[in-house]
């Protein structure tokens, strides 16, 4: 699987897109940011969300509750716990 990093507009973040299982994912890592860069790169990442089979995977350094209120129903979302204590979040359309 080739990673291709891609310009998300009002990111401030490194995002990459690939495919894997016939699925689109965006990805970005928040992990070292401080609010609200991982909000304001999620809500960016989530504007390119436009089919069914597209995902958005964002990597944070604690759950972002405050992100969950801001989406509404319009996304539904995943979230794993890492081993080192980050949190992976899959977020796809409703």
């Amino acid at each position: 699987m080739d990673k291709e990093k891609i310009v998300i507009p009002r990111g401030s973040l490194d995002f990459y897109k690939y495919e894997k299982d016939g699925l689109i994912y965006y990805e970005f890592n928040a992990t070292r940011c401080s609010p609200p860069e991982p909000m304001v790169n999620a809500i960016a990442g989530l504007s390119m969300l436009k089919e069914k089979n597209e995902r958005l995977v964002g990597f944070f350094f604690h759950v972002p509750s405050p992100l969950f209120g801001r989406i509404g129903n319009e996304f539904v979302y995943e979230i794993d716990e890492m081993d080192n204590g980050d949190v992976r979040v899959e977020f796809q359309l409703a």
